[in-house]
């Protein structure tokens, strides 16, 4: 093998990685940062404060959250909001970072202070949350 059959299998090694990772970027959706298609009824809440010393002007809330298809709650943050959600009806795609992962009916995931995402609804019907959390007051 000569030099130049050296240069030309990395180069083409090179540009065949080059392109896969242009390729994946290109994929990759930029987060939206409002919501689209969300409706949010408040289902119960319990004040904290009187309830838990040291949790004064925090709320327990009980929430669902329908989401029509191609809707999306824009990307947020759980600091200082943990929370669990529960798919009642759907599918429902939550995008943390790079990663996406799609949870269906009767799956559930946990929301803590690292989390930031967002969610989509990429199906045909509307998706239904059961979203609980302990929300500051403001």
């Amino acid at each position: 093998m000569n030099k130049g059959q050296v240069f030309t299998s990395g180069g083409l090694l090179l540009t065949l990685i080059l392109c896969a990772a242009l390729g994946s970027a290109m994929d990759q959706q930029a987060a939206p940062t409002e919501n689209k298609g969300v409706t949010v009824k408040q289902l119960s809440s319990v004040d904290l404060g009187p309830e838990i010393e040291g949790m004064g002007g925090r709320q327990l809330r009980l929430r669902m959250i329908t989401i029509e298809p191609g809707g999306y709650v824009g990307i947020h943050s759980h600091k200082d909001r943990p929370g669990a959600v529960y798919v009642l009806q759907g599918k429902i795609t939550n995008h943390l970072g790079d990663m996406a992962k799609e949870y269906g009916e009767g799956e559930a995931w946990s929301e803590n202070k690292e989390t930031m995402h967002w969610v989509e609804n990429k199906g045909t019907i509307p998706v239904i949350l059961i979203a609980t959390d302990i929300f500051k007051q403001p």
